[in-house]
């Protein structure tokens, strides 16, 4: 066996992916999508190779409001740039496959990866500076306060929650870059004659793909007292025994000062059904704790006085909620019939 050569599943994978690439050219590569209660459909911005697309006039109506640049394709050398890029990308992916040469692809994996790390840092410098050089005389100016989009994930800005995530020409150079890697691994195991080189590519390819998606965590976050807001009456949460909190499917989080604000929030059809991922309420006896609806006891009384008179509190276990019974004198009620 010649040691320089690739086997043949490796140089056919590479130049798939060398010809999908091409496909960047014509596709969104990252997408950043806003939403607030005045666009409940949402506005989006698609990032292409070498333009800005998606309801990119209203989004920089709204933004000479607070100040910021309005958004144009020509003043971005990347847009100039970024089509050759790719399409030598492409052409490489293509002749490493064809060679076949293992040193061809260690190279083309670091030239990747260093592609990668510069794009992101440029497109952070971008947001960074779109997000803080405002215009001091504009309309609308929070001291202190900075439009900076985040670099993948969620983050709220005003009354706006922001989503950024790579949209499909991004996903298509992120899984050449998962494939090319894994065919290093596999071609090194390969040359030191691995009993279970499938096995190392894998595990390559899972362990990339959940440290990719870990950045979208549908997981709940703490809510700060005296700082979050609740994203349906717009107050300031002050009681940490009764916040709430839903988790979209994409990461991002909707906090509430009680339950009334969540239900509301829901009655009004603010987020769909579809979208949840969870739905979490404070635990009354550890404020710092959230449970899951699926396994939380709900006891409803007018004594418990919740900011936005929806008087529910939640408990992680049933012996707690007894307990309180004793103080706070109501009934038990389910998430089904608190939803009614």
């Amino acid at each position: 066996m010649n040691n320089n050569k690739i086997a043949k599943t490796s140089s056919i994978a590479l130049v798939v992916c060398g010809l999908s690439l091409v496909l960047v050219l014509f596709t969104p590569i990252w997408r950043i999508e806003l939403d607030a209660p005045q666009y409940p459909e949402g506005l989006s911005l698609l990032i292409h190779a070498n333009k800005l697309a998606g309801n990119v006039e209203i989004i920089n109506g709204l933004n000479h409001y607070i100040g910021m640049k309005t958004l144009h394709a020509d003043d971005f050398v990347e847009f100039k740039v970024l089509p050759g890029i790719i399409l030598f990308f492409a052409a490489f992916f293509v002749l490493a496959g064809l060679l076949a040469r293992r040193k061809l692809i260690n190279f083309l994996l670091g030239l990747f990866i260093l592609f990668g790390v510069l794009a992101m840092v440029d497109f952070w410098r971008w947001e960074y500076d779109y997000g803080h050089n405002l215009d001091p005389n504009a309309a609308i100016i929070v001291p202190g306060m900075a439009y900076q989009p985040p670099l993948i994930g969620f983050k709220q800005l005003l009354n706006f929650g922001a989503y950024s995530i790579p949209d499909t020409g991004g996903w298509i150079f992120i899984g050449a870059g998962v494939v090319l890697l894994g065919v290093v691994v596999f071609e090194w195991k390969r040359k030191n004659k691995s009993k279970h080189p499938k096995g190392a590519l894998n595990l390559v390819i899972v362990g990339l793909l959940s440290l990719l998606f870990s950045s979208c965590s549908t997981e709940p976050e703490p809510i700060r007292i005296g700082k979050d807001n609740c994203d349906f009456c717009k107050m300031t949460i002050s009681d940490s025994r009764f916040g709430a909190q839903i988790v979209t499917k994409k990461g991002k989080k909707h906090k509430f000062d009680d339950q009334h604000c969540l239900s509301q929030f829901l009655y009004e059809d603010k987020v769909k059904d579809e979208d949840i991922s969870g739905v979490y309420f404070v635990d009354f006896n550890e404020p710092h704790a959230l449970i899951n609806v699926e396994n939380a006891f709900f006891l409803q009384s007018p004594s418990l006085k919740s900011p936005m008179n929806g008087n529910i509190a939640a408990f992680s276990h049933n012996d707690s909620l007894e307990n309180a019974v004793q103080t706070f004198y109501g009934n038990k009620i389910t998430w089904e019939e608190i939803l009614k």
